[in-house]
């Protein structure tokens, strides 16, 4: 049976009701049946109520309903309270002046739009505006006397994302970053590790620039190494505008079109001989950019006792879909990976987690990270692809960035910009920071410890610095031998009888490790 032949109740009568067209599914779809039942799915659960469950045939009741049985969905009330009647609303709040759903209605109603109801004083113990169980909150509430609601929001009415505690969300809850590398710093001792930090660092550089197709770049690949070093944990403020701009230039160099927060419309896409450009993501009107940004701020504020891996999920993916600079958005969204997990504790200087390592380690991993910013961006395109055009001129922004992209629905778009479900972006770098670590970087150490044996195990045999003797374990490892251009170069290694020890002093050093790295 589809959605539509389904006798829905909850935010399902309410979207068929008012004829509301959602961006982001529902977590909960509630419907009426012959037995009681509950299906799990890859995008939420449906659940099944006998008659007696059915709501009046109101607007009010549907919604007490899906706030008590659905959960919050930030974006669908947004856009609910766009349409409804605030007389109905205030006529309810008026019936049940006690009510918990009444007044969280009420209450979200003048969060969302800004706009007070007319009502007479409420009373009632006090509600959470979310409930702590299901959701992540922020950490301190505030109490709204006007309505009696313990406002634990984490975010503001101008950017609020939400994070839904999953078993998976839950079951990293208490993983412990800085305890897995006192473990390895167990296994590997404080001096390895120290020696990996430093090409840890380079290989997330490398692969965050393979990510944006941009592999090749080595200027661009160490200035962002750099700027890892010299920044991450060190900003007083990583998502001020100023601070942003200097990281950018970091980043990017001199050659930046437009520094810090754009004042031009952003599109992600790509470009077709046959087609032209393919819009895959609009990002928000340059406008808001300012307000979003502070409330992705007021979030990491407000989640400060949250778990780290959460917070630096939301801070790196609310980023990237907020694309708040006309370059370098990729890059800065998982700088903050790793800024939010040092500013936490859970990462001491020097070291950098190879994130973008781990997400390009093989054509499957990479797939998953499209697939985690698709998840967002399509139903977003599928929904709007029409409000999307191009002129048959440029128009130069107050940036100085000429566009010829037009989006005429930016407004209708908002309320999914503003309040995104980030929790399978959560899940998903929870996994990816747990393989980096136990992966990533257990075999880096690995390496490192590798290298600095076979290292010694060569001067038992062979007198010279550190640079000659890593070029000789270099070329042995790719040719599987002597060759006659490391002789040349080194002429003593001609002995057979040496050359010899120094192959197997070679694969000896390396012989438990996985592969090359």
């Amino acid at each position: 049976m589809t959605a539509q032949e389904q006798d829905v109740i909850g935010y399902g009568w309410l979207a068929r009701y008012f004829n509301i067209r959602v961006v982001q599914p529902f977590h909960v779809v509630s419907c009426i049946g012959r037995t009681r039942h509950t299906h799990e799915h890859e995008s939420g659960r449906q659940e099944t109520y006998l008659e007696a469950m059915r709501p009046a045939d109101t607007p009010t009741a549907h919604l007490a309903f899906a706030m008590k049985h659905e959960g919050l969905h930030l974006e669908f009330l947004a856009r609910l309270f766009g349409v409804m009647s605030e007389q109905e609303l205030t006529a309810w709040v008026h019936r049940e002046p006690t009510g918990q759903y009444a007044r969280r209605a009420g209450f979200f109603y003048e969060w969302l739009t800004r706009r007070e109801l007319d009502i007479a004083e409420v009373g009632g113990n006090y509600r959470d505006a979310l409930d702590a169980r299901y959701y992540v909150t922020r950490s301190h509430p505030v109490r709204n006397r006007r309505w009696r609601i313990n406002d634990n929001l984490p975010g503001t009415p101008e950017y609020c994302p939400l994070v839904r505690k999953t078993e998976i969300v839950e079951a990293f809850r208490h993983f412990d970053i800085s305890a897995e590398l006192d473990t390895m710093e167990g296994e590997f001792g404080a001096d390895i590790l120290l020696r990996s930090a430093v090409w840890l660092t380079i290989k997330e550089s490398r692969a965050s620039f393979v990510i944006e197709h941009e592999g090749q770049r080595r200027d661009r690949i160490q200035r962002f190494a750099q700027a890892m070093e010299h920044y991450c944990g060190n900003l007083d403020d990583s998502l001020d505008s100023h601070a942003l701009s200097e990281l950018q230039r970091a980043i990017l160099g001199l050659s930046t079109i437009q520094p810090g927060l754009r004042q031009s419309p952003v599109f992600v896409g790509s470009n077709s001989l046959q087609h032209g450009s393919v819009v895959h993501y609009v990002c928000p009107h340059w406008q808001w950019l300012a307000g979003m940004l502070d409330g992705l701020r007021h979030f990491l504020a407000a989640t400060e006792k949250e778990s780290s891996l959460i917070r630096a999920a939301v801070a790196s993916f609310g980023f990237v879909f907020l694309h708040p600079l006309a370059d370098g958005n990729g890059r800065v969204s998982r700088f903050l990976v790793n800024d939010v997990l040092r500013r936490d504790g859970q990462i001491p200087e020097p070291f950098i987690l190879p994130v973008s390592a781990t997400i390009t380690s093989t054509a499957i991993r990479r797939a998953e990270y499209d697939r985690i910013l698709e998840c967002y961006s399509k139903p977003l395109m599928q929904v709007f692809t029409e409000a999307v055009s191009f002129s048959e001129k440029r128009h130069r922004y107050a940036d100085g960035i000429a566009s010829d992209f037009q989006f005429s629905a930016y407004d209708q778009a908002a309320p999914t910009w503003r309040y995104p479900d980030l929790t399978r972006q959560v899940e998903y770098l929870q996994e990816v920071v747990q393989h980096t670590l136990e992966y990533e970087m257990h075999e880096q150490a690995a390496f490192q410890r590798a290298w600095y044996r076979t290292r010694l195990a060569i001067k038992d045999w062979l007198e010279g610095p550190d640079e000659h003797i890593d070029r000789i374990i270099r070329s042995v490892r790719q040719s599987g031998g002597i060759s006659g251009k490391l002789i040349k170069e080194f002429p003593v290694i001609q002995d057979e009888e040496l050359a010899e020890r120094l192959v197997q002093e070679v694969e000896n050093g390396f012989h438990d490790l996985k592969g090359n790295i």
